[in-house]
């Protein structure tokens, strides 16, 4: 069976969608970690009474509220594409990836937008302890909300808990709990959440370090910095975890994202991690078959193994063996997985014709023929193997990109921790300095991050079951283009706003509480 699909749509569709997500999650991750930091500096200012704390809470509330705003909106934006861009895609399993969605507005989001306002309006009109539990709310609720959109993603990573429907071709959700707390999903929840509060860490302290050297509000800064360097190295050294524990769920439910991970094209028993390598493929070089696998790298031995299969002797498949097979180590050769999915394709087929004729027992063997080969029907719609690899480049680098930058975080949480308890940190220009410059950089990281995952597992949208080709809206190339270099400027547009209006806040500094 060949399909032919229009790939300048696909490839706008695409393109639109990162657009949009990669601008949407410059937002987010700062409103996800900077409402626990202000909920923690109002627990502290409740606890002690002190009112400068109260100030600190409120200054951190602003930059919060414009980041907030502004995240809303391209959120909205990206939900909708579902139904414009990818209709197929949401008619294939609008039944299973819809309900979390649903689930995060109503509750989710009911719970942040309802005590935001008695957040910011409610000083000196309810008590102290109220008005403390709705900024934990808040945190919660912006947590809460971010869970059921995570677990929504880790299901099209690694697709459980559900049922094939022949008879309407969607899949249908056979098990909620399954979805919900798939390895998959507590994973990748407890991942990014816990790399949206470093992101925070480093925001605060970023900003506090220029407070620090132009001399300004500084015990302020200092405080924000005690709070943030501790948060962040709590949540620094739990990202790390988390991500140890993801790297092995993508080794066993996502092996050619993980072998594009560590550019590694030929199997390995006790395979090496790299730490440091320049790859020699090229974005343009699509063989795989004779590429040596690095110009210069430098690599600890067997922990790839390790951190996959917690084996330190274990066989890591790389590319080739994924395409061609490996019958030592149990492999099938993508061919025939493609074979399997042209037979689930056809059977889906003769299925619905002989249900439509009535012929109850060529349905019952068609229908058979069709479970047997469920598992590989994506993979009907590829022709050529190769295409079944994603951008190796891409998805090492940002991985790997990615991974540099957590552990410099985190050595970074600690050294201003260090030298403020070491009441030294004034004198560090140029450790603030560097700070400051710090605060792009874990953007990066939180970008790369998703790179990483979400081109790592290209070609599939939900993976092994349906291509990215197959899922998009069938509508006009021009028509995605054209709105994709509208969102292009009107995000763009956004994000310049919220720097400008951030930096001004910044730059005005925190109100006088007047001792209130």
């Amino acid at each position: 069976m060949t399909e032919t699909f229009d790939f300048a749509l696909v490839n706008w569709s695409r393109g639109l969608f990162a657009l949009t997500a990669m601008y949407h999650w410059l937002f987010v991750p700062l409103t996800l970690g900077l409402a626990y930091i202000m909920a923690i500096m109002e627990t502290i200012y409740v606890k002690t009474g002190d009112p400068h704390w109260k100030k600190t809470t409120k200054f951190w509330m602003t930059l919060f509220g414009i980041n907030f705003a502004i995240g809303i909106a391209t959120g909205l934006i990206l939900e909708f594409e579902f139904g414009t861009n990818w209709s197929n895609y949401s008619w294939f399993v609008g039944d299973i990836f819809g309900a979390p969605l649903a689930i995060e507005g109503i509750f989710a989001f009911f719970i942040e937008s309802t005590f935001i306002a008695v957040m910011y309006f409610g000083w000196n009109k309810v008590s102290k302890k109220f008005h403390l539990l709705s900024t934990w709310l808040v945190a919660f609720g912006a947590s809460l909300s971010a869970l059921w959109i995570l677990v929504a993603n880790a299901w099209m990573q690694d697709p459980v808990g559900m049922l094939f429907n022949p008879d309407t071709a969607r899949n249908e959700m056979g098990n909620f709990w399954e979805v919900f707390l798939s390895p998959m999903a507590i994973n990748k929840f407890l991942h990014t959440i816990s790399s949206a509060y470093l992101l925070a860490s480093v925001f605060v302290i970023g900003v506090s370090a220029w407070y620090l050297l132009k001399k300004r509000e500084v015990l302020l800064a200092k405080r924000s910095i005690l709070v943030a360097a501790v948060f962040g190295i709590i949540t620094a050294g739990y990202t790390i975890v988390t991500g140890d524990g993801s790297a092995s769920l993508v080794a066993k439910n996502q092996p050619m994202k993980f072998a594009a991970f560590e550019g590694l094209y030929h199997g390995k028993t006790g395979a090496g991690l790299v730490a440091v390598g320049v790859l020699s493929q090229t974005p343009e070089d699509p063989n795989y078959e004779d590429l040596k696998e690095f110009y210069f790298k430098i690599e600890i031995p067997n922990l790839l193994s390790y951190l996959a299969f917690r084996d330190f002797n274990a066989f890591v498949p790389g590319v080739r063996d994924l395409l061609e097979g490996n019958e030592e180590h149990g492999i099938m050769a993508a061919t025939e997985k493609i074979k399997r999915g042209k037979i689930a394709i056809n059977a889906l087929a003769a299925y619905q014709h002989a249900k439509e004729a009535g012929d109850n027992e060529k349905a019952a063997e068609a229908r058979r023929v069709l479970d047997e080969n469920f598992q590989y029907f994506g993979y009907g719609y590829f022709d050529d193997p190769k295409e079944l690899v994603p951008s190796i480049p891409i998805t090492f680098y940002s991985f790997h990109l990615m991974v540099a930058l957590g552990f410099y975080f985190f050595l970074l949480m600690i050294i201003f921790l260090w030298l403020l308890y070491k009441d030294r940190l004034e004198k560090a220009k140029t450790l603030l300095r560097i700070a400051i410059f710090s605060i792009p950089l874990a953007y990066i990281a939180s970008q790369s991050g998703w790179i990483t995952a979400e081109v790592g597992r290209q070609p599939w949208v939900i993976q092994d079951l349906l291509p990215t080709m197959v899922a998009v809206s069938h509508i006009n190339a021009t028509t995605v283009q054209v709105t994709f270099w509208l969102f292009a400027v009107l995000f763009t547009t956004l994000m310049i706003a919220e720097i400008r209006i951030m930096t001004k806040q910044i730059k005005l500094g925190p109100k006088d509480e007047g001792g209130k």
